[in-house]
Parts: C-alpha cells; sequence; structure tokens
C-alpha cells in the first residue's frame, strides 16, 4: 500500500502568512497603548477639570426642580347683585387698571339714587325752613328787646312824674285826683315792663327749640347725604373695573346671569409681576441670602437660560403652614427632609417674557459662592478684632 507524499509548504513565507505576523504585532502594541495612555491623560485631565470646576463653582450651586411660577392673581367680583347686562372683555384679553369688564342691571340703583337725592333736596329746604324761623326769632327777640326798653322808660318817666307832682299835692298846688292818675300810670308802665320782659324770655326759650330743629334738620340732611353716596357707590359698582393690569383669564361671565355679591366672575392675572417660587431641601438653604444670582431653566423655553435674584426665604418650612401641619410629638417618628420656599425675582424681558405664565415647572439653580464667602471671613475677621 502506497502512501501520499506529504506535500512540502510552500517556501514563500507570504504565502504562508509568517512574513506579517512576526513584525506587525509590536507596532499594533504601541498603537494600543499609545491611545489608551492618550484616553488615560484625557480622562484625568477632564477629572482634574471637572474637580476643580466643582470646587470652585459647582458645591456652591443648589439646583431644585421643586419650582413653579406664579402671579398673584385677583378674583374680580360684583359688589353689588344683579343681572349681568354686558360683558366687555373676552377671554386672554389683555386689560389695564380701571378697564370695565362688566356691566349689572342699574335700573333699580339708579332708581334708589334718585330717591336718594330727592330726599337730600327735602332735607335741605327742612333746613333752610328751620333756619328762616330762626332768623325771624332772632328778629322777635330784637323786637321784645326794644318794646321792653319802652316799657322801662314809660316806668322811669311815671316814676319821674309822681315824684314831681307830689310836692305840689302837699302844697294844694294839684289835686290828689292828678295824683292818682300819676300813679296809675306808673302801675300801669310797671305792668307792661313785667308783660315785655316775660316775653322776651318766652322768644328766648323759643330760640333754643328753633336751634335744636335746626340741628335736627342738618342731621337728618347728613343722614340723607350719606344715602345718597351710598345710592351713587351702588350705582358706580353697577360697572365691575379691573383693579391691576393683567390678563383676563377663567372667565365665568355671561350675559343673563344673576350675579351675587361677591360671586366669582372671571380672573385677573398680572403677568408683568411673575415671580417664582423654588422648594428647596432645608440641607440647601444654609448659605442662602437675598440678592443672590439664580439660573433658571423654564421647560417650555428648553433653550432659554434665563436669569434672577433670590428676593427672600420664607420665615418657616412649608409644613409649618400647610392646612393640617405635621405634629411629630405622637406616634413614630421617621424623619423627612423639609422643604423651605424661596422666592426669586425673574430678570426676564423680551420674547421670554411673553412666554411665561404662573403654573410652568422650572428648575433652579443658586449660585451661594458669595455667602459662603462671607461666612468663611467672619471668624477671621472676629479674630482679628
Amino acid at each position: 500500500m502506497s502512501t501520499a507524499a506529504p506535500v512540502d509548504s510552500p517556501a514563500d513565507p507570504l504565502l504562508r502568512g509568517e512574513a506579517t505576523s512576526t513584525p506587525v504585532k509590536p507596532a499594533v502594541r504601541n498603537r494600543r497603548r499609545t491611545v489608551l495612555l492618550f484616553l488615560a491623560g484625557g480622562v484625568l485631565v477632564g477629572a482634574a477639570a471637572w474637580g476643580g470646576h466643582w470646587w470652585t463653582v459647582g458645591r456652591f450651586m443648589e439646583t431644585t426642580d421643586d419650582a413653579y411660577l406664579q402671579a398673584d392673581s385677583v378674583t374680580v367680583a360684583p359688589k353689588v347683585g344683579g343681572y349681568i347686562a354686558e360683558v366687555l372683555v373676552r377671554d386672554n384679553q389683555t386689560v389695564v387698571i380701571g378697564q370695565a369688564l362688566a356691566r349689572l342691571d342699574s335700573r333699580q340703583y339708579q332708581a334708589a339714587l334718585d330717591e336718594a337725592t330727592a330726599t337730600v333736596a327735602s332735607r335741605q329746604a327742612d333746613v333752610a325752613r328751620s333756619e328762616a324761623d330762626l332768623a325771624q326769632q332772632q328778629a322777635n327777640i330784637a323786637q321784645a328787646k326794644a318794646e321792653l326798653d319802652g316799657a322801662r322808660a314809660n316806668v322811669r318817666y311815671a316814676a319821674s312824674q309822681v315824684d314831681r307832682y307830689a310836692p305840689l299835692v302837699k302844697s294844694g298846688a294839684e289835686t290828689e285826683e292828678r295824683t292818682a292818675e300819676l300813679r296809675n300810670a306808673q302801675t300801669r308802665a310797671a305792668t307792661t315792663q313785667q308783660a315785655n320782659e316775660a316775653a322776651l324770655r318766652a322768644a328766648q326759650s323759643q330760640t333754643l327749640t328753633l336751634q335744636a330743629k335746626l340741628q335736627q334738620a342738618r342731621a337728618q340732611l347728613a343722614v340723607a347725604e350719606a344715602s345718597a353716596r351710598r345710592a351713587q357707590l351702588d350705582m358706580q359698582d353697577t360697572l365691575v373695573r379691573s383693579t391691576l393690569a393683567g390678563r383676563v383669564a377663567d372667565r365665568a361671565v355671561r350675559v343673563g346671569q344673576f350675579a351675587q355679591p361677591g360671586t366669582r366672575l372671571l380672573t385677573i392675572v398680572p403677568l408683568q409681576d411673575l415671580y417664582l417660587n423654588a422648594n428647596f431641601k432645608e440641607t440647601q438653604v444654609g448659605h442662602m441670602i437675598p440678592g443672590q444670582p439664580v439660573t433658571i431653566h423654564v421647560d417650555a423655553l428648553p433653550d432659554a437660560d434665563l436669569h434672577g435674584t433670590v428676593e427672600s426665604l420664607s420665615p418657616g418650612t412649608g409644613s409649618q403652614f400647610a392646612l393640617l401641619p405635621a405634629q411629630n410629638a405622637t406616634g413614630n417618628f421617621t424623619k423627612i427632609v423639609q422643604r423651605v420656599p424661596v422666592r426669586i425675582h425673574l430678570d426676564v424681558s423680551g420674547e421670554a417674557r411673553r412666554a411665561l405664565v404662573p403654573g410652568l415647572s422650572v428648575t433652579v439653580e443658586v449660585d451661594t459662592r458669595h455667602a459662603a464667602s462671607t461666612q468663611a471671613q467672619a471668624p477671621a475677621g472676629g479674630a482679628r478684632g
């Protein structure tokens, strides 16, 4: 049995694939080592840069996404009741201070105003009549005083006549009849004087009565004028006006609707006075102070970086002002990190301002470096002192 002779391998090493294997492997390893070293160096440089940035900036940045835009909206309601006669604004319309929003049926209020005006005129007539009566009484008093002065003069004259004729009667130059007549005249003059004095007292007492009536008439006039002013206010309040500038929202008023005093008609949102409430964890507010810069990212404007400043911090955590605050002194206790509301003023204008509305979700980043540096310098300053 014959066997096949072994076939010799090709003499050319390139045909065996051995010529490139031995010299290529070290080059590949060198390239890989270079790439790895380069990548490691890049990672170290990046880590160093990130660490430097965190040490100088990042550790002072406090961030939260528990933040929302807000505005002090005002609910518009009528002060008087009545049927809605006209609605003067549309949904989402921009209004200014004092602009008319709705008008109520004012006929009954106009009638009440007319009645109050007529009552004022009547009370004014009563005051004028009382003043005239008082002036007339003053004239009567002056007349009574004049008559009293005349009576007193008559009394003095009669007495002088009696005194003058008395010696003549004693000497027989005049008769007793003449003396009797003079004494009778003296008595009549004294009686007239007494009557005039009584009339003067009566006139003067009547003056007090008339003065009291005049004061009463003036008081009734004041009451009527107050009623007229109230009727005038009610008449003016039938036209519901805006108390601030903003945009109409949540409009629920319709023509023909009966509105009671205090019934919500619509809401005015002052978009120009938007602010931001960010609820930071209690572990984040230790270095926050008013005036620190804030970077704001609004979900509705993902490509825009907005800015603001810390305006104030709440005097308590949100749980302290809840309708039913937690009572941790009862039952089992589990510590929960509390949140402190921080109010932030927005420094935004232009197109970004027009896109912001209350309720939008926001991510807030507060730079606390200023407060941290101030607190770090405080002990050193105290030691130097």
